[in-house]
């Protein structure tokens, strides 16, 4: 990032691959890249890492910062269907809209075609309507709640450890929820 004086400063991206059903994070890592579009394969990476007993991640969602064509065709190699937004849409349907007839998927066999329909259909839209009460609240809470707005640390190692150190607190925290219920 640049900073006044022509010089950067240093900035990571702190990426989590969370559960649906428990809230938990399973996976972190931390980038220099600006954007989200190169952190899926190191998520997915992380993903086939943990142990089989935990199960498979059989679905991927994104929002549009990791939508490409490479993050599609490397969800689909890894055995994940990519719920990942093309471009942002409106929150809320019309009635009209929200209780239609599905439209016909398109006839190609063009990934990012098939996932831009698979988005419109009613299963794709509750699917992916679980990654903003998922993931979004995870992120929020770590920030505003547990104060972790900043990582303090140089170095991508350094500020890896740090994130996944933040990470297992949100962990620890929501096990402890999970355990109550």
């Amino acid at each position: 990032m640049p900073i006044s004086g022509g010089d950067f400063e240093q900035c990571y991206n702190a990426q989590a691959s969370v559960d649906t059903e428990t809230m938990l994070g399973l996976a972190t890592h931390v980038s220099q890249a600006a954007n989200d579009k190169k952190e899926i394969i190191p998520a997915l990476k992380k993903i086939a890492e943990l142990p089989e007993e935990w199960g498979a991640a059989d679905h991927l969602l994104g929002d549009t910062g990791f939508f490409s064509a490479a993050n599609i065709a490397a969800c689909e190699k890894a055995g994940n269907t990519p719920l990942l937004a093309s471009k942002r849409d409106s929150h809320n349907l019309s009635p009209v809209a929200r209780f239609a007839p599905d439209t016909l998927a398109p006839d190609t066999d063009d990934p990012v075609e098939q996932i831009k329909h698979r988005l419109t259909t009613k299963a794709g839209r509750a699917l992916y309507g679980l990654r903003k009460q998922t993931v979004e609240p995870v992120f929020g809470i770590i920030k505003q709640v547990m104060g972790f707005r900043q990582l303090s640390m140089r170095g991508v190692e350094k500020a890896a450890g740090e994130w996944t150190l933040a990470s297992l607190a949100w962990n620890v925290k929501r096990m402890n929820v999970l355990r109550t219920v």
